[in-house]
């Protein structure tokens, strides 16, 4: 294997830290920590639902009747919970591979009272990993009492996870819920090969996880009522591949009408497979490539039926053979053009976008890359330049961008991950929504963010990728150890999120303001705009790259 996809396959798999070990269950072993030859691997992967089987049922109850049925939530202290609610039917038998069909209603109440299984994915965010197929639920959290004399603005999160991991149960937006007076949706849908194969002749090749986020759209419109909300507004927002996959749904003219705003954190609009760390958007020949691989690599590429064939191979076979990066495919009905081409052409829904990235965003895959055993020297740093960026010319322009003179090297390796693959692909996604929508922008910037990761970094992380959502959710159902300062940002945050949810603009009384035309940095107790960005992280430079 070369020394480019090894540290590519590592990248992928770092990607999964959005909400790594935010769990409250015991801490696996994580890409930081792990040795290489453990991140390349497969792990063994078990069904979510044994993993929850020990959880009791809620001892206090209310209830909503929806278009499908009655539910039994949890009433907490401000707020109510609606957990595992099917928005489309199971994804199995021969409905593997096929678009998303309606749930089935269901008679008498329904408990909601716990999240249903995580979408099949290896061991990480979800312990010991998911092979339940059954899995395309949400969840729904909303500020407790009488029904509102206006219905709330909703917000709809798609987690991050590289289009292999994640679930919408790890975010506990009671936070926002309460203070912002919203209603939060939160998603699960098909990942890895399960979402995202692409074979010639099957219907939706290449983009089933994002049809589960349309279907999931579809049950916002036909019934957030029922729990306080307006379904003629509702914000698409995401992190990592779930910005991106707000990204994919303004290009995608089948989303026509289900959203209303959209929030994109470190997943601009402009990715591209030579940097592959931010996620991106694949041609569909690349697709059915892998989608080939898939097949060849679990013996169904001779078999005369290939997709009844890999309809019946097990959950945990398909997640050993899949590659470890995952991409929506676009040349498809549901995503004509990559998104970043559809952009530049405007073809894009015209909703606000409030998007934004991290000041230190490759510095986390810097750190495990560093930690598996690539450390990061005068020696060595041309050598790790060019696995990533191959042309000789470009790579030696970078590492004279970047000189790396002693014991930076791990911060330098890290600016450049950030700046090439999220700070100023951010910065021109915005550049070219401006021209077609109004845009909002930030930059979080607390240096001294919580870790999301336990151990210790051979260098300090900044605000690295993922490191913002602490800020908005309680990863894990847990809040994150933070100081006045950072919890006063927290609810800043809160404040333009959902300020921005209810009007399309951030501005509000109780935050600093935000000036439209310049980025927001967000920082404790000095969030402001700041018109330094572009030049801090060398846009200039990475703009004259081919």
């Amino acid at each position: 294997m070369s020394m480019h996809r090894v540290l590519t396959t590592l990248a992928c798999t770092l990607a999964t830290l959005t909400a790594v070990l935010a769990t409250a269950r015991p801490a696996l072993p994580t890409p930081m920590s792990a040795p290489l030859s453990t991140l390349a691997s497969p792990p063994t992967s078990t069904s979510a639902s044994t993993q929850r089987a020990d959880r009791a049922t809620p001892a206090v109850g209310t209830t909503v009747r929806t278009h499908d049925g009655v539910l039994r939530g949890t009433a907490h202290d401000g707020y109510d919970t609606f957990e595992g609610i099917p928005y489309a039917a199971p994804p199995v038998g021969r409905l593997r591979w096929a678009p998303p069909r309606p749930a089935r209603p269901w008679a008498g109440t329904r408990d909601a009272g716990r999240p249903a299984s995580a979408c099949p994915q290896p061991a990480g965010e979800v312990p010991g990993g998911s092979t339940d197929e059954d899995c395309l639920y949400l969840n729904v959290t909303t500020p407790a009492g009488p029904a509102p004399r206006h219905p709330r603005p909703v917000i709809v999160w798609l987690h991050g996870g590289g289009f292999t991991t994640g679930a919408g149960s790890s975010y506990g937006a009671h936070r926002m819920a309460t203070r912002g007076d919203v209603v939060v949706v939160t998603v699960n849908y098909r990942l890895g090969a399960l979402g995202f194969l692409a074979r010639a002749g099957l219907p939706g090749s290449g983009t089933f996880g994002l049809a589960d986020q349309q279907a999931a759209l579809r049950w916002v419109r036909a019934g957030i009522g029922a729990f306080g909300g307006d379904p003629h507004n509702v914000t698409l927002a995401g992190e990592s591949a779930g910005g991106y996959s707000v990204c994919a749904q303004l290009a995608s003219p089948a989303a026509a009408g289900l959203f209303a705003r959209a929030i994109i954190q470190s997943g601009p609009c402009t990715g591209r497979p030579d940097r592959p760390f931010a996620p991106f958007a694949a041609a569909l020949p690349a697709a059915r490539e892998t989608g080939a691989r898939l097949a060849a690599g679990v013996g169904c590429s001779s078999a005369r039926d290939t997709m009844a064939c890999l309809r019946g191979v097990k959950v945990s076979r398909l997640l050993a053979a899949q590659d470890p990066d995952q991409q929506p495919a676009y040349a498809t009905p549901l995503l004509p053009r990559d998104p970043a081409d559809a952009l530049a052409a405007g073809r894009v829904h015209h909703v606000p976008v409030l998007i934004g990235s991290n000041h230190d965003e490759g510095n986390g895959w810097a750190a495990g890359i560093m930690r598996a055993g690539n450390p990061v020297t005068p020696e060595t740093w041309p050598d790790v330049v060019a696995a990533f960026f191959p042309d000789p010319a470009r790579a030696r322009a970078i590492v004279r961008e970047y000189p790396v003179t002693g014991k930076d090297g791990g911060p330098v390796f890290g600016a450049v991950i950030g700046d090439a693959d999220f700070a100023c692909p951010t910065l021109r996604t915005g550049d070219l929504l401006s021209t077609r929508v109004p845009v909002w922008r930030y930059e979080f910037a607390d240096e001294h963010a919580p870790p999301l990761t336990p151990g210790t970094p051979p260098f300090p992380l900044g605000a690295p990728h993922a490191a913002e959502l602490p800020y908005l959710y309680d990863l894990g159902g847990r809040p994150r150890t933070m100081t006045p300062a950072q919890w006063r940002l927290a609810t800043t945050m809160i404040d333009y999120w959902t300020h921005f949810a209810r009007t399309g603009t951030p501005g509000t009384p109780a935050a600093p303001p935000w000036p439209r035309g310049t980025v927001q940095s967000l920082t404790p107790d000095h969030t402001g705009p700041t018109r330094t960005t572009a030049t801090r992280h060398h846009c200039a430079f990475w703009n004259s790259l081919p």
